[in-house]
């Protein structure tokens, strides 16, 4: 297939690409600064003459969006939700335009926009979204907005010959430089990763094999459209989460932390303890149903194999 991928330059469209072209299939990404082979430029917001890729491409999976690794003030949860949504809208033009549309059109979004719980597992057809909870910052709401409105604006779009699937992803593990996994692994060998705020709140995780397999199956199987979850099956509490990862690096202890210590990490990495603190119990019922089968659903395996992976590549 012809893919091509919006906002693919950062690292979860990186592991896309490696993932696709390694199954043979032609992939375009669409930068704001192309600076290799088989990637064109455009600003995330207007049509241009990238729009000419779409036209008879099998699919387009749009990545794009302001990354949420930054801090949570005004000006960058405005960037996230105008980055967002104004991408998704313009992804929708180009679809409209064109004379031979892509079959399916994946569409980035988050976890993030189920409820802030710990009673029951979130899936696609009972899970809880979120914004009216009681006890959690507000801007957590926000959050919650953006998400809400970046699939709001792949299902107004004029594609009616265009299958459309919102990718609910739960954080994504790779060993690659500068992810999550890297981050979370740095804290477990400094003896830092213990349990933050008590540890119950839960983690909702996927392999990046996963993620990627996932990935291929949503653009084949011609039965899935909607919200889709893309997360393992095994959510765990952070506590647990981070037992299994020091295992996985043997490393016997991790200090615990209070939350307003984990404010004060956040501060220092310029990032937000919403990612730390928000319980993300997510299941992939629609994936399941449709018969895929997870390499990885559980964290401890998946740890063993990303750490050793990760070992392998700093000898």
């Amino acid at each position: 297939m012809k893919v091509v991928i919006p906002g693919g330059t950062g690292q979860v469209g990186t592991m896309l690409r490696r993932s696709l072209t390694a199954k043979g299939h032609a992939v375009v990404v669409l930068t704001r600064r192309p600076a290799g082979e088989h990637e064109v430029a455009w600003d995330g917001r207007s049509l241009g003459g990238w729009v000419g890729e779409l036209d008879g491409a099998d699919a387009v999976v749009n990545l794009a969006g302001r990354s949420v690794s930054c801090r949570y003030n005004e000006a960058n949860l405005r960037a996230m939700m105008d980055s967002r949504v104004r991408s998704a809208e313009v992804v929708g033009e180009a679809i409209e335009r064109c004379d031979a549309p892509p079959a399916v059109w994946l569409q980035a979004s988050t976890a993030t926009i189920y409820a802030h719980r710990f009673d029951a597992p979130n899936d696609e057809a009972a899970g809880v979204i979120g914004g009216a909870e009681t006890g959690v910052p507000d801007y957590w709401e926000y959050s919650v907005r953006i998400a809400r409105a970046w699939e709001q604006a792949q299902q107004d779009a004029a594609s009616p010959e265009t299958r459309r699937v919102a990718l609910r992803s739960a954080m994504i593990m790779s060993p690659d430089r500068a992810g999550i996994f890297d981050y979370l692994s740095w804290l477990a060998r400094l003896g830092l990763g213990g349990p933050v705020a008590g540890g119950a709140q839960y983690v909702s995780w996927i392999h990046e094999y996963d993620f990627a397999r996932a990935v291929g199956h949503l653009l084949s199987d011609d039965r899935l459209e909607g919200a889709v979850n893309l997360a393992s099956p095994g959510p765990v509490p952070q506590r647990e989460f981070m037992r299994g990862l020091r295992k996985a690096w043997r490393v016997p202890v991790g200090l615990p932390a209070t939350a307003w210590m984990a404010e004060i990490g956040a501060f220092l990495l310029r990032s937000d303890t919403e990612l730390l603190l928000k319980s993300r119990r997510v299941v992939p019922t629609r994936l399941l149903e449709a018969g895929f089968e997870f390499e990885y659903p559980n964290w401890p395996a998946a740890a063993g194999e990303l750490v050793a992976r990760r070992s392998r590549a700093n000898r």
